[in-house]
């Protein structure tokens, strides 16, 4: 089915149809889990004037890339929302996720794969891995069925906030154009970002946490409203 998503900015990354990375009340039209068009809202629903429209507020970007999975995975306890009472909702590392002791291989699978939907939440649609792959294999297999991207981590960032990483890609403190896994492209995956803000200095000031849906391979993934 395609799909129309729009906002009051679009912005690629430095892709054409706009070298300068934005485009005013723009669209990217998806079919299946492939970008076919990117411009104008306008010129994007002239092309498939029977596609489902999304409109979105603020501005869409390419999906982010986490540079720090396995860390925010495998050191980093995601509380289930029913331990919330005794745990709290923030991941717990270090002393106090030593303090829980052996939590076993079915406890640390429901953390993983509650990790990797607070990614989405955050506008992460690829994650970086030596060699583009995990060798924790509860880790493979989780990121595997979530469908996020798998890609190498050449040029990583270093950590902030005292060492430890966060699930919000932009805590790196790179610009949109080096958060994302690659630019908004006519024919490639449909791997995008919504964020409620009205533009990328925003973005970068206020993070991740203003996302309000994400799309992966061409899914709706993520939608806080």
């Amino acid at each position: 089915m395609l799909t129309i998503h729009t906002a009051p900015l679009v912005l690629t990354a430095g892709a054409a149809p706009a070298p300068d990375g934005a485009v005013a009340e723009g669209a990217v039209l998806v079919d299946g889990e492939q970008v076919t068009a990117v411009g104008p809202y306008d010129e994007v629903a002239a092309r498939a004037p029977g596609a489902r429209v999304r409109r979105w507020p603020g501005v869409l970007t390419p999906g982010l890339r986490q540079w720090h999975p396995l860390w925010l995975l495998r050191r980093c306890y995601h509380p289930d929302p029913r331990e919330a009472g005794e745990l709290g909702e923030e991941p717990l590392w270090g002393e106090r996720l030593a303090a829980l002791g052996d939590l076993g291989e079915t406890r640390w699978w429901g953390s993983v794969r509650r990790g990797l939907q607070r990614m989405l939440r955050n506008g992460t649609t690829a994650v970086a891995s030596p060699g583009a792959r995990f060798r924790d294999p509860l880790v493979a297999t989780a990121v595997a069925r979530s469908g996020l991207s798998v890609v190498g981590i050449t040029d990583a960032p270093g950590t902030s906030g005292g060492g430890r990483p966060g699930l919000d890609p932009f805590a790196a403190g790179r610009d949109l154009a080096g958060t994302v896994h690659g630019p908004l492209t006519v024919g490639g995956r449909a791997d995008l970002a919504v964020f409620d803000v009205p533009d990328e200095k925003a973005l970068r000031e206020r993070g991740a946490a203003t996302c309000v849906a994400t799309v992966l391979a061409g899914r709706l993934v993520y939608r806080a409203r």
